[in-house]
């Protein structure tokens, strides 16, 4: 049987059901990021994993005494940062797991729609391991399609219905994890740091034969990258020279050592890596130093060299 908007509604949040949070990852926050960390906590508890090197219990700085605050020390990027907050939500009960970016905004409608969807689903037996909205991108100006991996290539899925649309994957922030399915699972896969961990994570998930969500009628405001610059016609999300060694780092060694990674992924992920590299390389305004740091990342990647960013 189908579940659509309509059923999700009907379900009450009030009925008994296991209690959910969030959990929020801090890097470099600035004074926005608490307010909206501390709005968040007045809908649902909350976990904020700070990333920022430095950081201690001691620097929480104006974030509400209910938060709780788990300092990293430093950046161990976002697939650690996020299995530490869910892991201190499981430990105490929590049936599910929201998960934002520091620069999310988290609306009330968005928040309950999301838990109670995920609930109804789970009333009618359906394995679900994760379900997130839709999200607009202020800056490319658009709602971006949902995605599924064909057997060949990606296909997009646009964000329209009011029912559940069976999809590949979702990214992190604004998505809502059923945390029984996290043990089947397994955490995220904190040697890939920060780019690509929400493909690999809902790629093993859907392995285990749990279902990967999209919820088109919820929307999150969300951007993606610095501003964004057009080629022929395409617009990219920019990214630092920090992030794009990751990105063509983790692509690469998902393609060369992750079997189980769709074919269609990974034959789009190489179509890709020629103009990202001219797009990011000479439009970015840094191209020394984003050429250096792509030509690092495709090196790591073809020795499989994860984890943190390595000190030279």
């Amino acid at each position: 049987m189908s579940i659509g908007r309509t059923d999700c509604e009907r379900i009450s949040d009030q009925e008994s059901a296991a209690p959910a949070g969030a959990v929020v990852v801090f890097y470099r926050p600035d004074k926005g990021c608490f307010v909206r960390a501390n709005r968040l906590a007045k809908v649902i508890p909350l976990v904020v994993v700070d990333n920022t090197p430095g950081s201690n219990a001691s620097r929480r700085g104006d974030l509400a005494p209910d938060i709780d605050y788990l300092a990293n020390g430093e950046n161990e990027g976002i697939a650690a940062a996020l299995n530490r907050g869910i892991e201190l939500l499981r430990a105490r009960g929590y049936g599910h797991a929201l998960l934002f970016d520091q620069d999310s905004e988290a609306s009330v409608a968005l928040i309950e729609g999301l838990l109670v969807c995920m609930r109804s689903l789970a009333r009618d037996g359906r394995k679900v391991a994760i379900a997130g909205p839709a999200y607009h991108d202020v800056r490319l100006g658009a709602v971006a399609s949902f995605v599924r991996f064909d057997k060949w290539r990606m296909s997009r899925v646009p964000a329209d219905g009011q029912d559940p649309l069976e999809i590949d994957f979702l990214i992190s922030s604004g998505s809502c994890i059923d945390l029984s399915a996290w043990q089947d699972i397994g955490a995220m896969d904190a040697r890939l740091f920060i780019d690509f961990v929400d493909v690999e994570w809902c790629v093993r998930a859907r392995r285990a034969g749990y279902a990967v969500l999209g919820l088109p009628w919820l929307i999150m405001e969300h951007s993606l990258g610095d501003q964004p610059v057009s080629f022929f016609g395409r617009r990219f999300a920019m990214h630092s020279p920090f992030r794009h060694y990751f990105i063509f780092r983790n692509a690469l060694a998902l393609i060369l050592y992750r079997s189980y990674m769709p074919l269609s992924w990974k034959l789009s992920e190489l179509t890709k890596f020629p103009v990202r590299l001219f797009v990011y390389t000479l439009l970015s305004g840094h191209p020394r130093e984003q050429f250096a740091m792509i030509c690092r990342g495709i090196a790591d990647g073809m020795r499989n060299r994860l984890g943190p960013l390595p000190r030279q």
